[in-house]
């Protein structure tokens, strides 16, 4: 091992190998993701967004409380416990700004506006503990006549869940794409 008072000046090992230590040519700054713009979308493009999020009590006791919903069915474990789903379930709109939230980093990191949701639709019950996967699929886009650099690209976002397991087809970790994404 080298010592400061070994080092010389080069940037070789004792062993006669290169460290690269003090090769600044090799090294790269390589800019993080910046999300994608108008141009960077094309229609049947499928965003499978890389995160899955398991919901917690807390989230949804959170949640409840900041939007004032007082249907016991969220907050209150004995209520709950007698209707047919036997526990509480996570607040719908919830659910909904969650997969939002996920698809961020694919869909609108870079958009002037969200303007607007169609056609909310809840599928099934959410509980604690369940794990969330969303995804969204470009629809449509058009540019703006009206505004220079504009333009609308329309998603449809699904949520995949509830799961304790990532659905196929999911980046795992960090590795190499599945073969059907790259």
């Amino acid at each position: 091992m080298a010592t400061d008072n070994d080092y010389d000046g080069d940037d070789s090992d004792p062993n006669g190998g290169d460290t690269g230590e003090n090769d600044a040519d090799d090294r790269r700054l390589v800019p993080g993701w910046q999300g994608r713009y108008y141009e960077d979308f094309a229609v049947g493009d499928i965003y499978k967004h890389p995160y899955g999020r398991t919901v917690t009590e807390t989230d949804n006791v959170w949640f409840t409380n900041l939007t004032l919903n007082a249907n016991p069915m969220h907050f209150n474990e004995p209520y709950a416990a007698e209707t047919e789903f036997g526990e509480r379930l996570v607040d719908g709109p919830f659910v909904i700004a969650l997969a939002v939230g996920m698809s961020v980093v694919d869909v609108s990191t870079n958009a002037t506006a969200n303007l607007g949701y169609d056609e909310v639709r809840h599928h099934g019950p959410v509980f604690h503990g369940d794990t969330i996967f969303a995804e969204s699929e470009v629809r449509s886009k058009r540019e703006l006549d009206s505004r220079e650099h504009v333009g609308i690209v329309t998603t449809e976002l699904e949520y995949a869940g509830p799961s304790a397991a990532q659905p196929p087809g999911w980046p795992e970790g960090i590795g190499t794409q599945p073969e059907d994404l790259g």
